[in-house]
């Protein structure tokens, strides 16, 4: 299995963790991911609000160069760069307005683009592609007696996503299941994490990320997983901002989904880049059997 890979920018920076794991546990799945050649920005969910067209011309860069580099779909790993791509697609076949628009900013650079590139989360191919049978049978360390509490995020399945129920999406369930962990009943897993309202709005972003903490703190999960470089920066990184808020002392693991399921598969931890995690994820390697 071949595809076209867009790490996104987060990739390179906050998400480096995110980016190296997926590319070791998809090696060690037998899946080849090619990198998008000169990849840009997709420009994120928030400057839709800003400049539509001009978000919209951004994101389909990425998919005109997509389109000319093969044939296999483009797989995204960020749930906003997802959304942003899936929803250029959509408007694009949607709005000959759209369509008209992008393709003349893409001309200026000597693009086009049809609007027909697929675009899939990395979980859609786990699940789907992959499959959750051939999943289970290449585990080497089963991740027996450790309590994953999986966080989607609010952009997982909405208002984009095709793979999973739109409201009560279950995929990184199935696939923690399949690894042998006790999926804890997280019953915020679709609540936003605050995202870049850490940068204007601190208060009621640390407001959001307390009542995840807290939730899986009170589920007994040892770990939550996320799908999201952003929504696993606020949940790990502002840890200690909201224990100094909210008089909590919160230290939960906040791993990426492929950092953890990596485990089962038997890679190392450091080619996980899990000792990049500001919070110690000691005692959830610990407890995973040998």
């Amino acid at each position: 299995m071949r595809y076209l890979y867009y790490p996104g920018c987060s990739a390179e920076a906050t998400g480096k963790a995110y980016d190296i794991s997926t590319r070791a546990l998809m090696a060690k799945l037998g899946v080849e991911l090619i990198e998008l050649d000169d990849w840009n920005c997709c420009g994120a969910t928030s400057y839709f609000s800003v400049r539509e067209l001009d978000s919209f011309a951004i994101a389909a860069r990425n998919l005109s160069i997509a389109q000319a580099q093969g044939d296999e779909d483009l797989v995204a790993i960020c749930n906003a760069c997802y959304t942003t791509l899936s929803k250029t697609n959509r408007y694009m076949a949607e709005s000959d307005e759209v369509f008209k628009a992008v393709n003349g900013a893409l001309g200026v650079v000597g693009r086009s683009y049809d609007g027909k590139k697929p675009v899939r989360h990395i979980m859609d191919v786990l699940i789907n592609d992959v499959g959750l049978d051939a999943v289970a049978d290449k585990v080497t360390r089963r991740l027996t007696g450790v309590k994953v509490a999986p966080y989607y995020g609010c952009q997982y399945s909405r208002p984009m996503g095709t793979f999973d129920d739109t409201e009560f999406p279950t995929t990184m369930d199935s696939l923690f299941k399949a690894l042998g962990a006790e999926v804890v009943d997280y019953p915020s897993k679709l609540k936003c994490c605050g995202g870049l309202m850490m940068m204007t709005k601190e208060e009621g972003a640390l407001r959001m990320c307390h009542e995840l903490l807290k939730t899986a703190a009170d589920k007994n999960a040892d770990v939550i997983v996320a799908a999201c470089p952003l929504c696993e920066m606020n949940l790990e990184a502002y840890q200690p901002r909201v224990n100094s808020t909210f008089g909590t002392n919160f230290k939960i693991p906040v791993m990426y989904f492929t950092q953890l399921a990596g485990l089962a598969f038997g890679v190392e931890p450091k080619k996980l880049a899990i000792d990049l995690q500001l919070v110690s994820c000691d005692d959830v390697l610990a407890a995973i059997p040998a």
